[in-house]
């Protein structure tokens, strides 16, 4: 039976929950492709099954970021997933702050030792710097899933060099989130 990953390409294209901005980048644009990467990537393994929030880039969930969230918890709850990936960028108002970090909803869960695999995987492909696993039992998607379910913030988009990382390693990124699964799960 395989493992049912559902990959949330945190934020729509525009205006309705709408991502940060920085060096030219969108963050809705970053997380579609590495979302879709990971997809096409978890399709060629026949021990996983996926689905994504966003199947086209102009795709637009929900009418606020409310029902935007809610419309990404509904589907992986409806499936239902085993797993939740939420993928996202993070954005600070000081350029020199940068790095990978993953959210979980509680410690020493499921969720928990998923992001550690998933962030270590990151930081040695990727080479970004390694900010931990963080516990925001406040953020929708972690606390209303009914799965093991991780939040994923690559990399800074406020910051010069991992903006760099942002534009060109998109494929990395997805294949280290897929390594991280690989490991986790003891394959």
């Amino acid at each position: 039976m395989a493992i049912k990953i559902f990959i949330d390409q945190g934020h729509n294209p525009h205006t309705v929950n709408a991502g940060a901005e920085g060096f030219g980048l969108r963050e809705q644009d970053i997380t579609y492709n590495v979302g879709r990467y990971l997809a096409e990537i978890l399709r060629t393994d026949s021990r996983f099954e996926v689905r994504t929030s966003r199947n086209s880039p102009e795709e637009i969930l929900g009418t606020n970021n409310s029902t935007s969230l809610a419309a990404r918890v509904e589907m992986a709850n409806e499936w239902p997933a085993d797993y939740f990936l939420s993928i996202h960028v993070n954005a600070n108002t000081d350029p020199n702050i940068n790095g990978t970090e993953v959210y979980v909803f509680q410690e020493y869960t499921q969720s928990y030792y998923l992001g550690e695999y998933i962030l270590g995987s990151i930081v040695k492909r990727v080479k970004t710097k390694d900010n931990g696993v963080r516990v925001r039992p406040s953020l929708y998607v972690l606390r209303n899933v009914f799965m093991p379910a991780v939040l994923i913030e690559l990399a800074y988009i406020t910051n010069p060099q991992d903006a760099e990382k942002l534009r060109n390693d998109q494929y990395q990124f997805a294949f280290a989130i897929y390594e991280g699964l690989l490991e986790y799960f003891g394959f």
